[in-house]
C-alpha cells in the first residue's frame, strides 16, 4: 500500500519546491521507488526534478481526441489509450514522474483531472510513497483529484493571505470529506521568524503551525539557474527544514 504524500495552497507558496525537497528527503532515505505526480496544468515540477518531460496526459488525451489513430485490431480505444498514457511516465533512479499537463481545450482540464486520478490510484500501488504536487488554489480539491490522502501539506508563503487561503482549503477538505488522515501546515520562506501579523491571522484562523521554512538564497539561485532542487545541498536551510519536518512526520517510514 502507497503512502501518499499531497501538497496543495495558492500560487506562488513554493510548492513545487516544497515537492521536490519531500521527494528528495525520501530519495536520500533510500525509500524509493518514489512515484511523483505533477497535478498541475501549468507543469513544472518535471523541471524542478531534472527530467525531461515529454509527453504529458493532456497532450497525449488531446492528440487521440483530434487525431484519427489507426488501432491495432482486437484493441479497444479504452485499452490503447491506457497504452498510451503509459507512455507518460518519466522514469529516473528511484523515482517515476507522470505529468498531467494542460486539458482538452480552453482552460479545460476536467477529463485530464479523471484520467490521472484513475491512472495514479492504477500505478501508486508499485510504490512506497506517491507525492503530488497540487495546482493553485483549490480545484483539484473540488474535482477531487486530491483524495485517500495519508499527509496533506498545506503550503503558505509568509503572508495573511496565504494563510487564509490555507483556512479555506481545510473548510473545503472537511466539506468534500474527503480521505485525509492528516493535515499539517507548513510557513515556507519565513524571513525571520513569523511577522506579528501572520502569526495574528493564524490565531484568529485557529490554524497552527507544524513548521517554518526559512527563506534560502539557495534555492531562490538553483530556480534562477534552472538547476534541479533535487541538487540542493544537504547544508540549505531549507532542505534542513523539510528533512526535520518529514522525520517527524513519517518516523521510521522515510528511512530504510
Amino acid at each position: 500500500m502507497s503512502f501518499n504524500i499531497a501538497v496543495a495552497g495558492k500560487g506562488g507558496t513554493g510548492k513545487t519546491s516544497v515537492t521536490t525537497m519531500v521527494i528528495r528527503y525520501l530519495m536520500k532515505k533510500g525509500a524509493g521507488p518514489i512515484l511523483a505526480v505533477d497535478a498541475d496544468p501549468n507543469a513544472n515540477l518535471g523541471e524542478s526534478l531534472g527530467l525531461d518531460i515529454k509527453q504529458t496526459l493532456g497532450s497525449i488525451i488531446a492528440s487521440f481526441n483530434d487525431e484519427k489513430i489507426n488501432i491495432p485490431a482486437g484493441v479497444t480505444k479504452e485499452a490503447y489509450l491506457d497504452f498510451k498514457i503509459n507512455e507518460a511516465v518519466v522514469e529516473a533512479k528511484g523515482l517515476d514522474l507522470v505529468t498531467m499537463g494542460r486539458g482538452e481545450g480552453p482552460d479545460c482540464y476536467c477529463y485530464p483531472n479523471v484520467i490521472l486520478r484513475k491512472f495514479a490510484d492504477t500505478l501508486s500501488g508499485n510504490y512506497p510513497y506517491m507525492v503530488m504536487d497540487n495546482e493553485a488554489g483549490m480545484e483539484h480539491l473540488s474535482r477531487r483529484t486530491t483524495q485517500n490522502v495519508d499527509e496533506l501539506l498545506l503550503i503558505s508563503d509568509h503572508s495573511v493571505k496565504g494563510v487564509r487561503t490555507i483556512a479555506r482549503i481545510r473548510e473545503l477538505v472537511a466539506e468534500l470529506k474527503l480521505e485525509v488522515k492528516r493535515q499539517s501546515v507548513l510557513i515556507n520562506m519565513v524571513p525571520d521568524g513569523l511577522d506579528p501579523m501572520v502569526a495574528q491571522e493564524m490565531s484568529r484562523l485557529g490554524i497552527e503551525a507544524t513548521a517554518t521554512i526559512p527563506l534560502d538564497e539557495e534555492v531562490y539561485q538553483y530556480d534562477i539557474k534552472l538547476k534541479p532542487l533535487l541538487d540542493l545541498p544537504d547544508s540549505s536551510r531549507a532542505v534542513q527544514a523539510v528533512d526535520n519536518l518529514m522525520t517527524k512526520l513519517l518516523g521510521v517510514k522515510g528511512g530504510k
